[in-house]
This record gives C-alpha cells, sequence and structure tokens, in this order.
C-alpha cells in the first residue's frame, strides 16, 4: 500500500473514503466498502487527517485506536491500495467547504468517488455537511457516496464509543463496535522480573506511546509473536499496588508456553475483561489469585475459541 503525507505524491485518479478512521471499527469499513466495490482504475484510497482535528484544535496529545502503523495495516488487510494522511494545519482547517473539495478532491486527489459517512463535518468551523459535500462535488463530476449510521444496542458506532467502552473496561462491546478484538502491540522490555519469582513469568509489553490503553485489570488474550503463534494468555495492566508500584506496566503471562520473548514484538488480542486491579495483603495472596485468573482465561478464552 501507497501511504502519504503529501496530497501532491498521491497516486490518481482515485475513490476516495474520506475521515479519520481512527479505530477502523465497522462504521469506517461500511464507508471503505464503496471504494472497494468500483469497477474502475480508481485507486481505492483512504484520506484522513494528521494530527487529529481534536488533536490540533485542543494542543492536548491525543490516544489513538489505532497510531498510524497499525491503522495502516488493517486498511490494506481489507483492499486499500493508498492511504493519505493530510497534514492538519492552521491553513487546512481555514479552508471553506467550497475550497477544502476543490483543493484536496479535485486538484491533488483527482477523485472521481468519494465516500463518508452521513455525520460527516469539514471545511472552516465544520461547516459542511455531507449533503454539501456532495452537492458541492456533484458539480466536478464525481459522485458521492453517503453511508448511513450504525449502531449498536442503540448507541451510534464511533470511535468515542469505542474508547468509551475500553476505558471503562467493557471490552464485549468494544470488540462488537470494532467487529475484531481489540490488539496491542509492541515490544517486550526488560521488567523487575517479579513473575518470575513468583511462578509466573510475564512478558513486559512497551506499545506506541500514542496508543489507547484501556481499563486497568486483569484480561484473557491470545497472544502472537516470532515465537507464540496465538498463545492463550493473561495480561496485567496497572501499577501493580501489591508491590507499590509506582508506573503503570502492561504485563503478559503466556499459559502453557515458555521462551525467551526479551526484544521481540508481540500482538495481543484481548478477549476478556477478569476483573479490575487489586492490592492484596502479600505475595502469597497474589500467587493464589494469579492462578484463579489463569483458570477464568483459559474457561472463558475456550468458549470464544
Amino acid at each position: 500500500m501507497w501511504i502519504t503525507s503529501s496530497p501532491s505524491t498521491a497516486l490518481t485518479p482515485t475513490a476516495v473514503a474520506l475521515g479519520n478512521f481512527d479505530g477502523i471499527h465497522l462504521g469506517h469499513r461500511q464507508v471503505v466498502l464503496p471504494v472497494l466495490d468500483t469497477q474502475t482504475s480508481n485507486r481505492a484510497t483512504v484520506v484522513t487527517f494528521s494530527p487529529h482535528p481534536k488533536e490540533f484544535f485542543t494542543g492536548q496529545p491525543r490516544s489513538l485506536l489505532t497510531p498510524l502503523d497499525e491503522k495502516a495495516a488493517h486498511l490494506e488487510s481489507i483492499g486499500i491500495a493508498q492511504l493519505v494522511m493530510l497534514p492538519f494545519t492552521q491553513a487546512l482547517a481555514a479552508l471553506s467547504p467550497q475550497q477544502f473539495v476543490e483543493e484536496v478532491l479535485v486538484r491533488h486527489m483527482q477523485a472521481q468517488q468519494v465516500s463518508i459517512g452521513a455525520d460527516f463535518r469539514f471545511g472552516c468551523k465544520r461547516a459542511g455537511t455531507a449533503e454539501d459535500l456532495s452537492a458541492i462535488a456533484a458539480s466536478y463530476g464525481i459522485s458521492t457516496t453517503i453511508v448511513p449510521l450504525l449502531t449498536f444496542q442503540g448507541k451510534r458506532i464511533s470511535s468515542s464509543s469505542v474508547r468509551d467502552a475500553l476505558l471503562q473496561g467493557d471490552l464485549a462491546t468494544a470488540n462488537r463496535m470494532l467487529g475484531r478484538s481489540y490488539r496491542l502491540s509492541g515490544q517486550v522490555v526488560k521488567g523487575q522480573q517479579l513473575g518470575h519469582t513468583i511462578g509466573f513469568p510475564t512478558a513486559n509489553l512497551q506499545p506506541p506511546a500514542n496508543k489507547l490503553i484501556p481499563r486497568q485489570g486483569v484480561y484473557g488474550v491470545r497472544v502472537s509473536g516470532e515465537e507464540a503463534d496465538s498463545v492463550l494468555g493473561v495480561m496485567n495492566i496497572g501499577n501493580r499496588p501489591t508491590v507499590n508500584g509506582l508506573t503503570q506496566t502492561i504485563e503478559v503471562h503466556l499459559l502453557d508456553w515458555a521462551g525467551d520473548l526479551y526484544g521481540q514484538t508481540l500482538t495481543v488480542e484481548l478477549e476478556e475483561f477478569i476483573r479490575p486491579e487489586q492490592k492484596f495483603a502479600s505475595l502469597e495472596e497474589l500467587q493464589t489469585q494469579i492462578n484463579l485468573d489463569c483458570e477464568t482465561a483459559r474457561t472463558m478464552l475456550a468458549a470464544i475459541s
């Protein structure tokens, strides 16, 4: 897949799915589908923004469901040929809806077809609606597909709703909205090796700094890497209050597996939320609870495999 942050280097002509696409959830996939179904030679292209507009306007770093590498991998896996990351600058933010269509979609992308969600807003102060984009694009001979919003249990599927579910520990809802298990990927780094001393060696995972980390607690997971392929495991996200930990760690214990994972990259699929993090009176009590967590994870994961 061709990835560029300069629209002037985009491969054209294009069929464009336009939006932020953080998470590539089920709603996003519905927006992407029309550009994949095109019968022309137009390149199936996702045009998105970097940084996220909310980060640009607030000046505050924003954690992402899918940082760039992960977003690109998901899009490529569903057939997108090109990802254009438009630099979200003051100049871009100041464009009127008409100017946005002319500058981005017509001049740079040479778009023949555009797909957007029904709630898409664009142009200076978000003045343009999906219907506005369709009308402006039509004057340039560009067809527009406006995709209806998807809902789950009466709630709109959105990046914000997925984020909220993950931060509340509602993994089942988050995964249903995503259409897949939420993932954490990163390199295994040296930790304090406490797990070895109590019989549960763990891999200390270091995901990208801008990756959204879910609610602290214990999860049933599936782990894949260079030497592990869909191995069942238990993951703890937290500060390890039993040993007076001061910083958050992400530690994964692989069930029925042994080996050296230091320096390797692991991908952890979060399947079940088991319990919140808690403080125990002793390491012995912690060890007993970890045993129970492992058995709980086996049972839960067996039920969904």
